[in-house]
């Protein structure tokens, strides 16, 4: 099972270079677990960017996967991963709902850079 965090919804979005690091696990479908949290990042940062009929297009993608909701298992756990990781609270969420699911997290996002069950690709020109 797999997540692909905001970030590589995004470079797979915009096509860019990155979006090799993604393309596989955001295309398996049936192995892809979507957050909910996502769907928010991606729906506003597409929205904020190409418009509303753009974001609702992406959308569509995202829900190809299998949607997550935040239950109060999840909530608890990424309060705790939150706290000993120093993530943020948007993180911690994808991060539990990954780690639940026995699932890989693939990002560029740095946050999660060395935690355990993670694929993290550098974003490109940042090195």
């Amino acid at each position: 099972m797999n997540v692909v965090d905001t970030s590589g919804w995004l470079e797979y979005f915009a096509d860019s270079p990155s979006a090799k690091h993604f393309a596989a696990a955001i295309e398996s479908t049936a192995t892809l677990i979507v957050p909910t949290v996502v769907l928010y990042e991606v729906f506003k940062k597409v929205r904020a960017d190409f418009g509303e009929d753009k974001a609702f297009v992406a959308v569509a993608q995202l829900k190809l996967g299998i949607v997550t909701a935040v239950d109060e298992a999840a909530a608890l756990y990424a309060a705790k991963l939150s706290s000993d990781h120093k993530l943020p609270m948007a993180d911690a969420l994808i991060y539990a709902t990954a780690q639940l699911r026995n699932a890989t997290v693939y990002t560029q996002d740095a946050h999660f850079r060395d935690l355990p069950g993670v694929k993290y690709f550098e974003k490109a020109g940042s090195a």
